[in-house]
């Protein structure tokens, strides 16, 4: 037995198509949208009359996958966490980006929230923590090359 990759990361969201507007703007693409529900679902979640609608997607040269998932039914009345950075559980996504400072600028534009200006560590990364849709942080790194040592 052995594991062979992470294949994606399930994100439970209130507004399905906003939060894929926001990665697909931000650079992802879809590899695929569906509706699920029935017997199978209600087995495999354990919620009775489950419907949901679902969104996969990625980076355009592969890599593992982000699902965007909103339940039609059973309703899930919370509202979009905006848990600190560091409460328990998992608390972002990151991204290893190519220009940071104008993605962090683009997603600004969109909406998103940096915690702070790019940041250098050492000489190997720029980085950003960045607050997107229904709370979702993005981690997101530059390597540092050469030539802006």
């Amino acid at each position: 037995m052995k594991v062979r990759r992470i294949d994606h990361v399930g994100i439970i969201v209130n507004d399905l198509a906003a939060a894929k507007d926001f990665f697909v703007e931000f650079g992802l693409v879809v590899h695929g949208e569906m509706e699920m529900e029935g017997a199978l679902l209600e087995r495999l979640l354990g919620l009775d009359d489950a419907k949901t609608s679902f969104v996969m997607l990625g980076p355009p040269d592969g890599g593992a996958t982000i699902e965007l998932i909103t339940f039609h039914h059973p309703a899930n009345e919370q509202a979009s966490l905006r848990a600190p950075v560091n409460a328990v559980g998992i608390r972002h996504i990151a991204f290893l980006v190519e220009d940071i400072d104008a993605v962090v600028a683009k997603l600004t534009a969109m909406g998103a929230e940096p915690f702070s200006e790019v940041q250098r560590y050492e000489d190997s990364y720029k980085l950003c923590y960045v607050r997107g849709p229904e709370g979702i942080i993005l981690d997101l790194a530059e390597e540092i090359t050469d030539s802006q040592r």
